[in-house]
């Protein structure tokens, strides 16, 4: 499996934690800065933000993507669409929750949401 991640670095608890969700081993993390500028269109940054993956169109398609996505709400809802498009299905995402009672402040995998099943039971509903 392969982490796309638009965030902080994940530790090796966290990787530990997540292959142990998923049942895959993960074969590497691919580390993605997330500098915004605030003046400029953030449809083009998330774009840019992707394309910065480095990923080829078949990989884009075929490989197991789990994503980190980064925490401002906007650019991961810009960043849902453009994987979307290249992956042609919404993707797995990771969350993470604050340890408590911890200092200082640490954090560790919640769980896995596949996007693609919310989606698939929010159709039935319609």
């Amino acid at each position: 499996m392969v982490i796309l991640n638009f965030t902080h670095p994940l530790t090796a608890p966290q990787t530990a934690a997540l292959e142990q969700l998923t049942g895959q081993r993960v074969e590497r993390v691919i580390e993605v800065k997330t500098q915004l500028d605030p003046a400029r269109p953030f449809v083009e940054q998330a774009h840019a933000l992707v394309n910065a993956v480095g990923l080829t169109e078949a990989e884009w398609q075929t490989l197991p993507l789990l994503i980190n996505l980064p925490s401002h709400n906007v650019i991961a809802a810009l960043l849902l669409a453009e994987l979307h498009g290249r992956m042609g299905h919404f993707p797995a995402i990771i969350r993470l929750r604050a340890v408590a009672n911890v200092t200082p402040p640490q954090f560790e995998v919640a769980e896995i949401i596949n996007l693609q099943a919310v989606r698939d039971r929010a159709r039935q509903g319609r």
